[in-house]
């Protein structure tokens, strides 16, 4: 147990037994990390014992922790690429792997002025943003159907990308996060009802990836991104108890696991211009080979052209692009 006057290599010694016991993964990295969070300091620089509210703070924070909460919600916020996202109940949270998908997106765009981009299945904004960041004038669109989702995303949108590509940053200065919670300040009728509209780095939409092609105009459309649910009903029966925490909306697809993969196959081809790309993180550490080629038959067989599996930094496949046919002009 966590007690006041514990030094910080004491605390985290006795959080990560704790974990460790739990069966948590990394259990040195989030003992750490939720020393970090309890007391606001880091063990490596700092000597001072645990007062007692820091210590009723970590040991509440391993508590949650051992029962396999995932660490990135107790944090609130966790990073992506160079930017941190808020996340928390009720929404999936960012992967590492995701950014090479968010870097294959913004490759498909690189060559275009201002893309048009369409993020579906959005949830925190991960791949929207990471386009957006990669690409600043990118018009990019992201939908999210979870009402629970959408907030963390609406968040994302105004925060997220707040103060990227400044020269200098003030440390002392609040973060995005913190000022988004922060009570409003009374600045008169006039410009309170200015500031009261928030200017979104991307535009957040609720709305459902199964119907939503249905309001979208031909050819408009440069890049669709998306992070669809995969598992199938089977392997939501198997999941590590940090990832059954989390919403199974943004994890379970069906029986077979394609049911997302088929209505991006089916339905939105046509919303991109000719040559315009689809670019989906694909299942295939979770799921293997089999279903990669599922879901190539499907992107094939509904008129796709072009394609191709990127792999992620450990040489895995983590994502599958594909374009809608250039017009051929007759000769």
């Amino acid at each position: 147990m966590v007690t006041a006057g514990m030094t910080p290599r004491e605390a985290v010694r006795e959080a990560e037994n704790r974990l460790t016991a739990a069966g948590c993964p990394d259990a040195d990295f989030d003992a750490r990390e939720l020393f970090r969070l309890a007391s606001g300091r880091d063990m490596r620089i700092s000597d001072r014992p645990l007062t007692a509210e820091e210590a009723d703070r970590l040991e509440a924070l391993c508590s949650r922790r051992a029962a396999r909460e995932p660490l990135q919600y107790l944090c609130g916020s966790w990073s992506f690429l160079d930017f941190e996202l808020a996340v928390g109940p009720g929404v999936l949270c960012p992967r590492a792997d995701t950014e090479v998908v968010a870097e294959a997106a913004a490759q498909a765009v690189a060559d275009i002025a201002a893309p048009k981009v369409l993020d579906l299945c959005a949830g925190t904004g991960c791949l929207g943003l990471g386009v957006k960041r990669f690409c600043p004038t990118a018009q990019v669109t992201c939908v999210e159907k979870s009402p629970e989702a959408f907030a963390y995303l609406e968040k994302n949108a105004r925060c997220a990308l707040a103060g990227q590509g400044r020269q200098t940053e003030n440390l002392l200065e609040p973060t995005a996060f913190e000022q988004a919670d922060a009570p409003a300040f009374d600045w008169g009728p006039a410009l309170n009802a200015l500031k009261a509209k928030p200017a979104y780095a991307v535009q957040p939409v609720q709305g459902d990836l199964f119907t939503y092609w249905e309001t979208l105009p031909e050819g408009q459309l440069d890049l669709i991104v998306s992070n669809p649910p995969y598992l199938t009903a089977a392997e939501m029966q198997q999941l590590q108890p940090e990832v059954a925490q989390e919403p199974a909306m943004a994890l379970e697809a069906g029986e077979d696991g394609l049911v997302f993969y088929r209505a991006l196959a089916q339905h939105y081809r046509q919303a991109l211009r000719p040559g315009g790309a689809l670019v989906l993180e694909s299942v295939l550490l979770e799921i293997g080979w089999q279903q990669r080629q599922a879901v190539t038959d499907l992107l094939a067989e509904n008129g796709w052209a072009d394609i191709e599996c990127r792999k992620d930094y450990g040489g895995n496949d983590r994502c599958i692009i594909a374009r809608r046919p250039q017009i051929k002009l007759e000769k």
